[in-house]
């Protein structure tokens, strides 16, 4: 009824914008033919108002929405009516003729909420404009056909818990497609179907809000709210929509720790080393996250000294450990108190506290299986050097914890004693040495000792023994270093010659402190001073001493002042040598005596190398006699005469003496005029022997005397070897410059003495040889 009602009023709507334009009509019109005598109004403009048509209307025929109607339009049918614009003669179609519009199908304002059309009025038969063409708008009315919705639910939110009542949660916002502008259909209230008495809602913002206080997260974690949106203004007969809104609690820290239990009990064997865990503590705690972080602690001080407790990884756990060794002997349980007390606490919580919680903790120590224990960790022992063995060096001693009464046998490793330089007696400890121990050779000697229980050889224990080998004066002061020093001939009385230092391997003591002693006497060359610090100093006497030859060695006596007192005796060696003006030395040699003795050390050295070669020499010669060579057959295919001559001649004794004529391979232009009588050979012994040259008379020279040597032996024939390899350097007169081989030459590479004929004259083959002896290089062309 109210739809027709409202359709009624949007026909008479049209006629009334009709008849309001029919006078601007008629003006127009006379204006077209001859004037009137009343008075003329101007013409307005051809302005329709809005059509209406209500959505969703669905009739069995088309619904007529308005009319267009013109003055000049006389009933008479020459008037046509036109349209166009948005959806003319699809949604919207005219009666030519009456101007009536309707609308053919149901229209939705969600889909469009308005369309623009334009009017006319022409002349049937010619299509002439009547009327000025005219715009004019069709609204589609809204109907309540469009529910609310949620677009973006459903929501989730967080509220910590414990909050205040009226604590803003989320807030919710529900969409409605109808025109807010008409009417009801549009306006939105909000209601909580399901949550109550948790949470509101305001009804207009959608704003959800905390309803009740102290809501606790241990109870109820998570809530489930249904809210509501229903347009009219919640009027009955409104469409609604509604969503969900899941509410979870954000943990505070309201909650203190509280251990389950007031008592823990733990057990520990006793040879628990520090660390070792013994048993882990849990207070509770339902809060979440840091909120329930717990630190943990000892509250009595006798089980803090022996345990320690800490917190694990996850902050949740206590975890009790072994602070120090246990003694089942000693103490056999350990009582005490352990706090657990949050890291994080909130003020605003605190009238909800206190935050922490205690309990009580029992540690049993239980009995083990325990190695023998040394009276001492380490043994420091002292042992005078060069004692006979079996001297007592001193004892170890162990027990059992378990059983005191049980024996204990003792031993010492074999790899800490490798030299075997003491012993142990088994049963008491008693270390005693083996062998007569030298201080200089070891001070000290670590040694491990082993304890075993008798009844159970796999409890032993060790420990270490440090024994000192104490200093004896068995060692008599030498010199640091062997002394082999100069003077110059010129130095004046009294001047330091060189500064000795002594070395007693004894200990630092007065084993180790040193006297020197030097030669006393008018008739003493030098003269030593104690200089009381280990060394001494070598001094020139106020007479110089007399020069001489030889070196002088200069005894020195040591004394040190020991228990008892030893002594040694030492040679310096101080040379008489010719120095500089600046003090360094010239000449330190001997001059070469006529006797053997006279000889330096090097000089002897030589003599008696050059001695044992020529023995040698000789033993060689012997046996190459006593040996006779096998014969070499010479091809004769390969007697060349370039090579070297071979032939079985073995020198004197033999009859073939002539053995092979080389007379053909010497120069005869070089050769030497022949001796008077039988001519010499080399290859056999001489009956003769050379004269040996006298010594030059004067002091011996050993450098002249053993050059004088060397060349009486390279120039006497009497020598060996007999048989030699012939030499020769002839090669024959073929060649107009003689032998090309310098042997015989009587002129040197590059002498002024050249060839007979100039060597560029010889070819190509020669230049070689003529740059040799420094022929000139032909100019360039």
């Amino acid at each position: 009824m109210w739809g027709l009602v409202r359709l009624l009023l949007a026909w008479l709507g049209g006629w009334g914008c009709m008849g309001r334009l029919a006078a601007p009509a008629r003006a127009w019109a006379g204006s077209r033919g001859a004037p009137e005598p009343s008075l003329l109004r101007t013409r307005r403009s051809w302005v329709w108002n809005q059509f209406f048509v209500i959505e969703e209307y669905a009739g069995p025929e088309p619904v007529l929405i308005g009319k267009l109607h013109s003055d000049v339009d006389r009933g008479e049918g020459r008037t046509k009516y036109l349209l166009s614009g948005e959806g003319a003669g699809t949604v919207f179609v005219i009666d030519e003729a009456t101007g009536n519009i309707h609308v053919t199908k149901s229209l939705d304002r969600e889909e469009k909420a308005q369309y623009v059309l334009l009017a006319q009025a022409v002349d049937r038969a010619s299509n002439r404009p009547l009327e000025p063409p005219s715009e004019f708008i069709i609204k589609v009315q809204d109907i309540n056909d469009n529910p609310p919705i949620f677009p973006l639910g459903p929501y989730h939110a967080t509220v910590p818990e414990m909050s205040n009542v009226g604590t803003s949660v989320i807030q919710v916002t529900a969409h409605d497609a109808d025109d807010p502008s008409y009417g009801n259909s549009a306006k939105l209230v909000y209601t909580v179907l399901d949550g109550l008495p948790f949470f509101s809602v305001d009804p207009q913002t959608g704003v959800v809000r905390t309803a009740i206080p102290n809501m606790d997260r241990e109870t109820q974690e998570e809530f489930l709210v249904v809210i509501q949106a229903k347009d009219m203004g919640g009027h009955m007969g409104g469409l609604s929509g509604s969503t969900t809104v899941t509410v979870t609690l954000s943990d505070v820290n309201d909650n203190p720790p509280k251990f389950p239990q007031s008592l823990y009990q733990f057990s520990v064997v006793e040879t628990a080393g520090p660390g070792t865990l013994v048993g882990r503590l849990r207070a509770q705690d339902p809060d979440l996250g840091d909120n329930a972080l717990m630190a943990y602690s000892i509250l009595d001080g006798e089980g803090s000294e022996a345990f320690s407790i800490s917190t694990d990884s996850q902050g949740r756990d206590g975890l009790l450990t072994v602070r120090k060794p246990l003694d089942f002997e000693t103490r056999r349980a350990y009582s005490f108190r352990v706090e657990a007390t949050n890291t994080l606490i909130d003020p605003a919580y605190l009238r909800r506290g206190p935050f922490k919680d205690v309990a009580s903790v029992r540690v049993a120590v239980q009995d083990a299986p325990e190695p023998p224990a040394f009276t001492q960790a380490a043994y420091h022992l002292a042992v005078p050097e060069n004692k006979d063995p079996g001297t007592l060096v001193g004892q170890v001693s162990a027990t059992d914890l378990d059983s005191p009464a049980s024996p204990i046998r003792y031993s010492i490793l074999p790899h800490s004693d490798l030299e075997r330089c003491f012993s142990i007696e088994p049963e008491d400890g008693t270390i005693r040495t083996a062998v007569p121990l030298d201080r200089e050779a070891r001070v000290w000697h670590n040694l491990t000792v082993l304890a075993t229980e008798l009844d159970s050889s796999a409890q032993a224990s060790r420990v270490q023994v440090a024994i000192q080998t104490l200093d004896e004066n068995d060692n008599a002061p030498q010199l640091a270093e062997p002394y082999d020093t100069f003077v110059c001939d010129s130095a004046v009385p009294g001047q330091l010659i060189q500064v000795i230092q002594a070395l007693d391997r004894d200990e630092v003591g007065n084993n180790s402190h040193v006297s020197f002693h030097g030669p006393l006497g008018p008739d003493a060359n030098f003269t030593v001073r104690d200089n009381r610090d280990g060394s001494a100093s070598l001094l020139l006497p106020s007479r110089p001493a007399p020069p001489r030859q030889a070196p002088y060695l200069v005894p020195i006596e040591l004394w040190d002042w020991g228990q008892p007192v030893l002594s040694s005796t030492a040679t310096v060696t101080v040379s008489v040598c010719r120095c500089r003006p600046d003090g360094s030395v010239a000449s330190c040699r001997p001059e070469a005596q006529l006797s053997p003795a006279g000889l330096s050390t090097g000089a002897l050295l030589a003599i008696v190398t050059c001695v044992g070669t020529l023995l040698a020499l000789v033993v060689l010669f012997v046996a190459l006699r006593r040996q006779k060579q096998e014969a070499l057959m010479v091809l004769e295919e390969e007697d060349v005469r370039e090579n070297i001559i071979t032939y079985d001649d073995e020198g004197g004794g033999e009859e073939d003496t002539e053995a092979f004529d080389i007379s053909a391979l010497q120069n005869p232009d070089g050769a030497a005029p022949p001796a008077p009588g039988p001519p010499a050979r080399r290859d056999v012994l001489p009956w003769a022997r050379a004269p040996r040259q006298p010594r030059p008379p004067g002091p011996a020279d050993v450098a002249q005397l053993l050059a004088l040597r060397l060349r009486e032996a390279d120039e006497d024939p009497s020598v060996p070897p007999y048989d030699s390899v012939q030499v020769y350097g002839y090669e024959g007169r073929g060649s107009s410059c003689g032998s090309l081989s310098s042997l015989g030459s009587g002129s040197e590479i590059g002498g002024a003495q050249g060839p007979a004929e100039p060597l560029d004259d010889w070819g190509p083959l020669f230049r070689t040889l003529a740059e040799l002896y420094g022929a000139k290089e032909p100019p360039a062309p």
